[in-house]
């Protein structure tokens, strides 16, 4: 089978893609195109994966890059040289030099691509909700400008993320969120009992939007809900698996 690439309007002909699990060498619960170095998959299998979506970028596999991602709000700038390839602790990453591909890891998580045609400047963040919170994507988008871009030119997609309808949240969460801001009351409809239906995505292009990006999109595909093409972190726990992929979100100029 053949890798299954999504992609955004917004990002116009820049080499992007937000791959599906479809297309890949894992089996088990990680069946398809888990890009998880993390994950308790074969190493094998992983290592194979990655260099088929390098191939399907136009680059080598060394230079797919990736981080360890913590739902931080740190940013790196990525260069041929460095930083090394994975194990860096950030969650955004930004680059401006041709032929290196920031490959963003999620599994429910928002996965965030960002670009600046005038400028030629590329970014991608893992987004969750803490890291959302905590500022990644204002944060991307400061080292972007760093790098010569302007807010006001950038571009940004959301990939497959968790939806509204499939993420229930308990009071304290609510109670976080609202901390930050009341008028994020307006992302929450009422569950069952004393829980909460969050809206993720509509979350993460409000936090955009207001920073003066020049576009925001999410392409809307929910991880939960459609177990062919995607990981879901809080599906594989619902079932009871042991672990899960990760599906990858990927940029390069």
């Amino acid at each position: 089978m053949s890798l299954e690439i999504l992609t955004a309007d917004s990002l116009g002909p820049v080499r992007h893609g937000f791959f599906t699990r479809r297309g890949g060498a894992s089996s088990g619960v990680f069946e398809g195109l888990n890009c998880g170095l993390g994950s308790t998959d074969q190493s094998d299998a992983v290592a194979l994966n990655r260099s088929r979506v390098a191939e399907a970028l136009g680059i080598d596999a060394r230079d797919l890059r990736s981080v360890t991602q913590i739902h931080s709000a740190d940013v790196v700038e990525i260069t041929k040289q460095g930083p090394p390839r994975d194990g860096t602790i950030a969650d955004g990453m930004v680059s401006r030099t041709p032929g290196v591909a920031l490959g963003i890891l999620t599994a429910d998580c928002q996965p965030v691509l960002f670009h600046d045609a005038r400028a030629g400047v590329i970014g991608a963040a893992h987004a969750g909700w803490k890291g959302a919170l905590a500022g990644i994507l204002e944060a991307t988008l400061d080292a972007m400008e760093a790098l010569g871009a302007r807010r006001e030119d950038i571009c940004a997609a959301i990939g497959p993320t968790i939806s509204q309808a499939a993420y229930e949240v308990g009071p304290e969460f609510f109670d976080d969120v609202i901390a930050d801001d009341p008028d994020n009351a307006r992302f929450f409809v009422n569950g069952q009992d004393d829980r909460y239906l969050f809206d993720l995505p509509a979350f993460g292009l409000k936090r955009l939007r207001a920073s003066g990006i020049g576009q925001a999109e999410w392409i809307r595909h929910c991880t939960y809900g459609d177990a062919a093409r995607f990981y879901s972190y809080r599906r594989a726990t619902h079932q009871k698996e042991a672990d899960y992929g990760r599906l990858i979100s990927a940029i390069v100029l």
